[in-house]
C-alpha cells in the first residue's frame, strides 16, 4: 500500500510557532514545505493555507492550485511564476483574503492570543479549469468531487 499523502515543513514542527520571517511581522515570505505519499492517478496539487481562528470568519492567506503532481518541494519564498514556468499544469495562485494573488503570512490582531494556521494539500484527480486568482471559494467547489487524498500541518503566531 503507498505512503499516506503528508506535508512537514522544516521552519516550523506541527502544532508549533511560525517563525517571525514568514509573518507579517517579519519578511511575510512563505515557508518552506515538502510533502511524500502523491497518490496514484493524481493530476494536480492544490494547497490552500487558512486561520480559523480570524474574528468573524476563517482567514485565507494562501492558494496555489494546479501544481504538478510529481511537485514534492516549494522552497522558502517560491516564486511560483517561475518556479512552474512551463509545467504542465501550469501551476497558478488564487487570490487570498488580503486581495492578493500571492502568499499572505500569519497577521493575527494583537493581543487575541494564538491563532492556528493550517497548510492544507490535496491531491486532485484533475487540473482545475481557472484562472489565475481565482477565489477559494471557486477552487473549493470546482475540485470538491476530485479529491484522491489530503493532509495538513499546522502552525501557530501570536502577536
Amino acid at each position: 500500500m503507498p505512503n499516506a499523502l503528508r506535508i512537514t515543513s522544516a521552519p516550523f514542527a506541527p502544532n508549533d510557532p511560525i517563525p517571525r520571517e514568514h509573518t507579517c511581522e517579519g519578511e511575510d515570505v512563505s515557508p518552506a514545505l515538502d510533502w511524500t505519499g502523491v497518490p496514484d492517478g493524481a493530476e494536480s496539487l492544490v494547497l490552500i493555507v487558512d486561520d480559523p481562528d480570524a474574528p468573524g470568519q476563517t482567514f485565507t492567506h494562501w492558494v496555489l492550485f494546479n501544481l504538478p503532481p510529481n511537485t514534492t518541494h516549494l522552497p522558502r519564498g517560491v516564486d511560483v511564476s517561475a518556479a512552474f514556468a512551463g509545467t504542465s499544469p501550469t501551476a497558478k495562485h488564487g487570490t487570498n483574503d488580503f486581495g492578493d494573488v500571492d502568499y499572505g503570512g500569519p497577521c493575527p490582531p494583537p493581543g487575541d492570543g494564538p491563532h492556528r494556521y493550517f497548510f492544507r494539500l490535496y491531491a486532485l484527480d484533475t487540473t482545475l479549469d481557472l484562472d489565475r486568482g481565482a477565489a477559494k471559494a471557486q477552487i473549493a467547489n470546482t475540485m470538491k468531487d476530485h479529491v484522491l487524498a489530503d493532509t495538513d500541518r499546522v502552525g501557530t503566531y501570536e502577536r
